[in-house]
């Protein structure tokens, strides 16, 4: 049987989405997948990422991981992604990055993967389902193979319930959100596996 190749891609700003996308790489690899763990490029101008400590701080820690580039979206057989909610949809600098898979994107790379997401918001009803919607109407673009959560797992019932993806308030990210995400993530594998076999 083939082992499923899964990036993890997430954007972060002060640290919501890096846990996330930490816990969520540890229960796909958990779950027997190949894993690339991928950052969105900051994009954001030097002076305004500078201009607040915690920013700065968390774009510091990260340094170490990989930014994306559209070879881990060709090399993997299914994408987790996560990114905060910015006025409803997706972070503008995950957004950039989706931007520059158009050449892959029409030569059919992207399609027939799964796909998986998630986000935070500051608040609890600061656009998380849009967000996650939005995502999923960009890799129905790709012909990927959608794998929200749902309800499929008693973990659904306990964590707010958004069956598009687990998502929560920034900064929250306690023992039932990383249940749920990781939940997600082995949703994805197993998806995955059954695909690439």
């Amino acid at each position: 049987m083939s082992t499923p190749k899964i990036t993890v891609l997430f954007y972060s700003t002060y640290g919501t989405n890096h846990a996330v996308a930490l816990e969520a790489a540890r229960a796909a690899e958990e779950a027997g997948a190949e894993v690339r763990l991928r950052r969105a490029a900051e994009t954001a101008p030097k002076e305004v990422v500078e201009g607040q400590d915690a920013w700065k701080q968390q774009l510091q820690t990260m340094d170490d991981i990989p930014v994306a580039t559209p070879d881990d979206m060709v090399w993997a057989d299914g994408y987790f992604l996560s990114s905060p909610t910015r006025y409803g949809v997706v972070a503008s600098q995950m957004r950039a990055f989706i931007d520059t898979l158009g050449p892959i994107w029409q030569e059919g790379k992207l399609a027939n993967k799964t796909f998986t997401a998630t986000t935070s918001a500051s608040t609890l009803h600061g656009g998380h389902e849009t967000t996650l919607t939005s995502l999923y109407v960009t890799a129905t673009h790709w012909g990927a193979i959608l794998v929200p959560p749902g309800y499929a797992d008693p973990v659904k019932f306990e964590d707010g319930g958004n069956p598009y993806g687990w998502s929560g308030v920034a900064g929250e990210l306690d023992d039932v959100a990383k249940r749920s995400i990781a939940y997600q993530a082995r949703r994805l594998v197993e998806v995955t596996t059954k695909l690439v076999a």
